[in-house]
């Protein structure tokens, strides 16, 4: 019978059994064969071993990397047996396996396996028949190192350039759950709507994305709607959108153009929906607030529900405040994986049953009481066509 070894926690093993449930060994295995990385000859620190290493890591972050590592070979030796001689390597020797393993099995083992894990009870995943998912970008600190600097830059200052070298993200995250998915990462001179056309390919048929004003635009819309998924996006309230046909709801349906030219010839139009909406009563509103969606019957989504689900994309903010202010001090071979072992830590921390059941427990609200706002400010705020 194995038994939890003196003055560790039973949180300690319970986390490190769900590494290895939630990330398992043939996974592992495969993901190292595929990108050339599984070890050649036996070693103390062989490859599977250092990429759970890595996520238990990002989880044990307040402790040194050889208690966790001790931690992750208690678990060995209760598989293979309580006698069995387990050495911990040394701080030279966990270096050197970690620098061999590299970032790209661990960029592979996440896109493979870190997805949305929402059931239909989970509370605040669900609108109708969609999941709900928003895009969102960050950038967080990395260590003060001339190499991290060279890879990644650092913002400016008001007096000269800021104290850290940074990296930006992009990142999709199911509300419902906080994980984060098709994570896209870059130094920080890359723009937000560069990262996100590559993220923008996980979105599947299902899903209901939501996203701020800043990512919409012809091209980026339409890479966003290839996948079969459902759009709700905010755009700037000024954008020229003639009403071609009011809807019953108050939302009325227009055309988007790649380019002025298409616009006055009508060419390549993509019909959208918009929904116009005031919060009436609401402290610091802005006057008016407009949204697009690719689904167009207002009787699937009323525009009245549409505009009190769009505030939902905040998730995405609760959800990247989960992450670490400041990545530890990884030199650069080992700085491209960095926000790999966080999102995996992440997940595997929404992933654990209590959390979804956590979230489930109660029956789910309409999404204007989650905002703090009276049952009624959405359901009589304006939301008047605009027929120009």
């Amino acid at each position: 019978m194995a038994r939890i070894a003196q003055h560790s926690r039973i949180t300690e093993s319970i986390s490190l059994g769900a590494i290895a449930k939630t990330f398992p060994a043939a996974k592992v295995h495969a993901v190292l064969a595929a990108t050339q990385t599984a070890s050649i000859r036996q070693r103390d620190l062989p490859a599977h071993v250092v990429v759970y290493y890595v996520i238990a890591l990002a989880l044990f972050m307040q402790s040194s990397y050889r208690e966790v590592l001790r931690l992750l070979l208690e678990g060995v030796r209760c598989l293979i047996g309580r006698s069995a001689d387990v050495n911990v390597a040394c701080k030279s020797a966990i270096s050197q396996a970690r620098t061999r393993l590299g970032w790209q099995p661990m960029r592979r083992l996440h896109d493979d396996v870190v997805k949305p894990i929402a059931v239909r009870a989970t509370r605040g995943a669900w609108y109708r028949g969609w999941r709900l998912v928003s895009l969102d970008g960050s950038t967080f600190d990395v260590a003060d190192q001339a190499a991290n600097e060279a890879a990644f830059g650092r913002p400016a200052a008001s007096r000269g350039s800021s104290a850290y070298p940074q990296i930006r993200f992009v990142s999709l995250v199911e509300n419902g759950t906080h994980v984060l998915f098709g994570n896209a990462m870059a130094g920080y001179a890359t723009g937000e709507i560069t990262l996100a056309k590559a993220v923008l390919g996980y979105l599947q048929a299902g899903m209901l994305c939501m996203a701020d004003r800043q990512f919409f635009g012809f091209v980026l819309w339409e890479l966003a709607r290839q996948g079969g998924a459902d759009l709700l996006w905010r755009i700037k309230k000024n954008m020229r959108l003639p009403c071609e046909q009011p809807l019953p709801d108050g939302s009325y349906l227009s055309r988007i153009y790649q380019s002025a030219a298409d616009r006055r010839r009508q060419n390549n139009g993509i019909v959208v929906r918009v929904i116009d909406y005031a919060l009436d009563g609401v402290a610091d509103a802005e006057p008016i607030y407009r949204l697009v969606t690719t689904i167009l019957d207002h009787q699937q989504a009323p525009a009245t529900e549409l505009a009190a689900l769009y505030h939902e994309r905040w998730e995405i903010e609760t959800a990247f405040d989960d992450l670490p202010y400041c990545t530890p001090s990884y030199v650069i071979e080992k700085i491209e994986s960095v926000d790999w072992d966080y999102t995996f830590a992440e997940f595997l921390r929404d992933a654990l049953p209590r959390t979804w059941q956590r979230r489930s427990s109660e029956a789910p609200k309409e999404h204007w009481h989650r905002l703090g706002l009276p049952a009624d400010a959405l359901a009589e705020s304006s939301a008047t066509p605009l027929c120009l």
